[in-house]
């Protein structure tokens, strides 16, 4: 009598992987970063497309005692070069083309190319399991730098499990379940999607895309069951056509990087009916913060929930005591799945990362997001804004999050941007940039339904399209500069 089949882990071009295999490559892989000759804690960047190799790479990189610093595909040489300088990288591997276009000084470390990183798993020899101190440096993740030169956030080994636990439990992942790994092994979450799959027994499909089709493709195909998008990607996904296997297919829908609008929420809920949706809210520097239970959804829409395991999650006044309910204050995050800091850099370090408030009970160093969020009398996060996006006009505070959501919201268009500009009547006025077929008038008319009058929008751009930042979010940095110039 045959046993049951091995538990798939890992499914990329280069075929199947059980947790056996897992196993093996990742020690193999390991073996061989060790055997280069770099001293611990060295720090090891790939830039490359998702493959066996990458996908392995973040593990393989903490049981060889390396620091591993993954390099979005879609980064230009000039954000490259600086992220090796700044990182201090002893070894990159990338593939013969992107290579090719840097310049001989932007690198000084060892390099070997994609068709090198590969053959590392084909290593004779194995390295057993770490014992590594839980606090000690496991990765830096770059921020997309749009407002200013990328930064790099520290993770630990502790950062890195808790974090795959927490959102195995919260998600409930199980050995069932089959996650498509679209977002990049850059970004926190696209990496987690790794971790958290594994810890949970799940298989994770990661897929390079280029249009929501190929997304819907790759469903169908791998009979996926969890898939996570930031918002611009979701908005793509709502507006294709889904044939039945694929959209039911589906049984737990997430997001990453900002908040997703509620029009689109409820299309997601009529596309996807055998889905959970579970609205999230993250940084990078705390990795993931909030989560909304999927049954409160249809009733708290506009909620990112509360906080996820191992996080505690305050709003907090200026002064540092508690914000009542229904009172703006500023998410202040602490326990054990805040960052380390940023790499080589003290100054901006200290502006984020800061000993919590004396209302804190985990207490320690704490995340102020500088993000704005409200609760309400039951205890749930509301997401208002970013302190420094706030637009202040004829006296008042706007959330350009508000702005946009009410411009969604009335159908006329797909995605909306809103930003202040100087104004010498009202300080700053209010220009909403918009990708969608219009017209302006009914948007407008819509607008003045919905929204008091300072509230109002002076100016709408329309757009064929919208420019994204390398993790696929809205580049609000580019449209500001654009307004602007």
């Amino acid at each position: 009598m045959r046993g049951a089949p091995a538990a798939p882990a890992l499914l990329t071009r280069e075929g199947l992987l059980d947790y056996a295999g897992l196993e093996d490559q990742i020690g193999r892989l390991a073996a061989s970063l060790r055997s280069r000759g770099l001293a611990p804690g060295a720090r090891v960047a790939s830039w490359l497309p998702k493959s066996r190799m990458t996908a392995l790479l973040p593990l393989a990189c903490a049981r060889a005692g390396l620091v591993h610093v993954p390099i979005n595909p879609v980064l230009k040489r000039a954000q490259v070069a600086h992220i090796l300088a700044d990182s201090g990288a002893g070894l990159l591997i990338s593939g013969k083309a992107r290579l090719a276009g840097l310049a001989a000084d932007d690198v000084s470390c060892p390099v070997l190319d994609e068709e090198g990183g590969a053959a590392m798993l084909a290593d004779e020899d194995r390295l057993g399991l770490s014992d590594a101190d839980p606090e000690t440096l496991a990765a830096l993740l770059y921020t997309s730098g749009s407002t200013g030169r990328p930064k790099g956030v520290m993770l630990s080994h502790a950062n890195l499990w808790l974090g795959a636990i927490s959102v195995a439990h919260y998600l409930g992942l199980t050995p069932a379940d089959r996650v498509l790994g679209v977002l990049p092994l850059s970004f926190d979450y696209g990496q987690n999607q790794l971790l958290s799959s594994w810890a949970a027994g799940a298989a994770v499909v990661p897929l390079e895309y280029l249009a929501a089709k190929d997304v819907i493709r790759a469903i169908e195909a791998h009979g996926i069951t969890t898939l996570a998008g930031v918002p611009p990607l979701w908005v793509q996904l709502v507006e294709a056509a889904w044939p039945p296997r694929a959209a039911l297919s589906l049984r737990r829908l997430t997001n990453s990087g900002g908040r997703v609008p509620v029009s689109i929420v409820r299309r997601m809920r009529e596309l996807f009916p055998a889905a959970e949706i579970h609205l999230m809210y993250g940084l990078t520097e705390a990795f993931r913060s909030t989560s909304l239970d999927p049954a409160l959804l249809d009733e708290h829409p506009d909620s990112i929930g509360t906080a996820i395991p191992f996080a505690e999650i305050m709003a907090v006044r200026p002064d540092g005591s508690p914000a009542a309910p229904h009172e703006e204050g500023e998410l202040v995050h602490a326990g054990p799945l805040v960052a380390k800091g940023y790499w080589n850099d003290p100054e901006r370090t200290a502006e984020r990362f800061k000993p919590a408030p004396a209302h804190s009970e985990h207490g320690g160093l704490a995340v102020w997001s500088g993000d704005r969020v409200r609760s309400d009398a039951s205890g749930l996060l509301y997401f208002v804004g970013r302190e420094d996006a706030m637009i202040k006009t004829s006296g008042n505070r706007v959330s350009p999050t508000e702005v946009e959501e009410a411009a969604v919201a009335s159908g006329v268009v797909a995605e909306a941007v809103a930003l202040g500009y100087p104004d010498h009547r009202f300080g700053e006025a209010i220009a909403l940039i918009v990708r969608g077929p219009g017209p302006d008038e009914q948007l407008r008319a819509y607008l003045r339904r919905e929204l008091p009058n300072f509230m109002q929008p002076s100016a709408i751009l329309w757009r064929d399209d919208l420019p994204r930042s390398p993790n696929g979010k809205l580049d609000r940095e580019r449209l500001k500069q654009e307004l602007m110039a």
